[in-house]
C-alpha cells in the first residue's frame, strides 16, 4: 500500500433546515394560530482518530466530503429531521491545519480522539416561536444557517520513541531489522527507503520501545536535494535521535565527518526543536573495519567530528549487519526513554491536589 502522509482536503457541512410559518386548520377549530415548526440541524462533519488505519491514501482520492443539509420545519408543530454527522477517521498522529488560517485545529495522538472540523448549522425558526398576545397570527419564520466549509491540511506524524537520522546507505534499515521485527527493504543503492518504516523494539515482557525509519537525508535537502525536509516531521513527538553514521563509506574519497555534520547542519535549518532534541551518535558498520584498525579509526573520527559540532555525550559502535553492540544500545535507550518517562510523569500536577 502506498504511504501517503500529507493531503489537503475540503469539508462542507450541512446546511440547517428553513423553518416554516403555518397555521392549523381543522374543522370545528377556529384560528388555531401558528403551528410552523424548526428547521433540523446540519451535519457536522468530525475527525476521529483509529489506530487500524495507517495513511492518509483514502484522502488523496476522496478529497471533498459534504454532509447532509437539516430538514425543512412542517406545520402541526412538527420540526424537521437533523442530518447524520460524518466521522473521516484518520491515523493516530494525525495534525488538521486550516490552509486559509493557519491555525491548527486538531492534533490527534490517542485513539479514539475526536474534534470538530465543520459544524453543522442550526435550523430556522418556524412561526411558533413569534406568536404573542399581540401577534396571534406571526408569519415570519426564519431560513436554516449555512454550515461551515473548510480547506484543511492533514499531515501525519508517527508517533515513536526513538528517530534514525542519517545519510542514504548509512545503515539505518539494517539496524531497524536488527533490533525489532520489522522488515523494512534493503538493498545495496542510496534510497531504498521512500516512506517511513515503524518497529518495536521489545527489551522484555513489560519494556519496549517504537523506533522510526525516514528516508536519508543528504547535504542540500532544505534546497530540496534527494527527498527533501518531507519526513522529518515524523521524528517532531521522538524523544531521543540516533544518528547513524557509515564509517567505513564504499567510496574512498568520501568524508565521513562532513556528511555527519551535513545532517546535522540540515537538521538545525529545518526545526530548532527538533535540533535541541537528545542525539546519540552511532557509528555503523564496523566489521568492514579490519579489527586491529577499529578502536584508532572510530576515535579518530569521534575527535574530528567534536572538532566540528562540539562534545558528544553518547557515542556507539555497532554492526546492524552482524547485530554487534545493537543489544547493548537498545538496552541504553531503553534505560534513558525509562528516565525521561519517570520525569515526565513526577512534573505533572497530581489530579488530587
Amino acid at each position: 500500500m502506498k504511504f501517503v502522509d500529507e493531503v489537503t482536503i475540503e469539508v462542507h457541512a450541512g446546511k440547517g433546515g428553513d423553518g416554516i410559518a403555518s397555521f392549523r386548520r381543522e374543522k370545528y377549530i377556529p384560528r388555531g394560530g401558528p403551528d410552523g415548526g424548526d428547521g433540523g440541524r446540519g451535519g457536522s462533519i468530525w475527525a476521529e482518530a483509529d489506530r487500524n488505519v495507517n495513511t492518509l491514501i483514502d484522502y488523496r482520492y476522496s478529497r471533498i466530503h459534504r454532509a447532509r443539509n437539516g430538514e425543512k420545519g412542517r406545520g402541526s408543530d412538527c420540526y424537521g429531521a437533523g442530518a447524520e454527522d460524518i466521522v473521516l477517521r484518520m491515523p493516530v498522529g494525525t495534525v488538521v491545519t486550516d490552509v486559509d488560517t493557519e491555525a491548527v485545529i486538531a492534533d490527534l495522538s490517542a485513539h479514539g480522539q475526536r474534534a470538530l472540523l465543520a459544524k453543522g448549522g442550526e435550523g430556522g425558526l418556524g412561526n411558533i416561536h413569534f406568536k404573542s398576545s399581540t401577534n396571534r397570527a406571526p408569519r415570519q419564520c426564519t431560513p436554516g444557517k449555512a454550515g461551515e466549509e473548510r480547506r484543511l491540511k492533514l499531515e501525519l506524524r508517527v508517533l515513536a520513541d526513538v528517530g534514525l537520522l542519517g545519510l542514504p546507505n548509512a545503515g539505518k534499515s539494517t539496524f531497524i531489522r536488527a533490533v525489532s521485527a520489522a522488515r523494512p527493504k534493503v538493498a545495496d543503492y542510496p534510497f531504498t527507503t521512500l516512506y517511513p518504516n515503524l518497529g518495536v523494539v521489545r527489551i522484555d515482557h513489560s519494556r519496549s520501545f517504537v523506533i522510526a525509519d525516514i528516508p536519508g537525508l543528504i547535504e542540500g535537502a532544505a534546497e530540496g536535494a534527494g527527498l527533501g525536509h518531507q519526513f522529518l516531521r515524523h521524528l517532531s513527538r521522538t524523544r531521543l535521535l540516533l544518528h547513524l553514521v557509515d564509517i567505513a563509506p564504499a567510496d574512498p574519497d568520501t568524508d565521513a565527518v562532513h556528511d555527519a555534520c551535513a545532517i546535522v547542519d540540515e537538521l538545525r535549518k529545518y526545526d530548532a526543536d527538533l535540533f535541541a532534541k537528545p542525539r546519540w551518535l552511532v557509528i555503523n558498520k564496523t566489521d568492514l573495519v579490519p579489527e586491529d584498525e577499529r578502536e584508532a579509526r572510530i576515535a579518530d573520527f569521534v575527535a574530528a567530528l567534536q572538532e566540528r559540532i562540539g562534545p558528544l555525550e553518547h557515542v556507539f559502535a555497532i554492526s546492524a549487519l552482524t547485530g554487534e553492540g545493537c543489544r547493548e544500545l537498545s538496552y541504553r535507550v531503553m534505560d534513558h526513554l525509562d528516565s525521561v518517562r519517570e520525569a515526565e510523569s513526577a512534573s505533572e500536577p497530581d489530579p488530587e491536589t
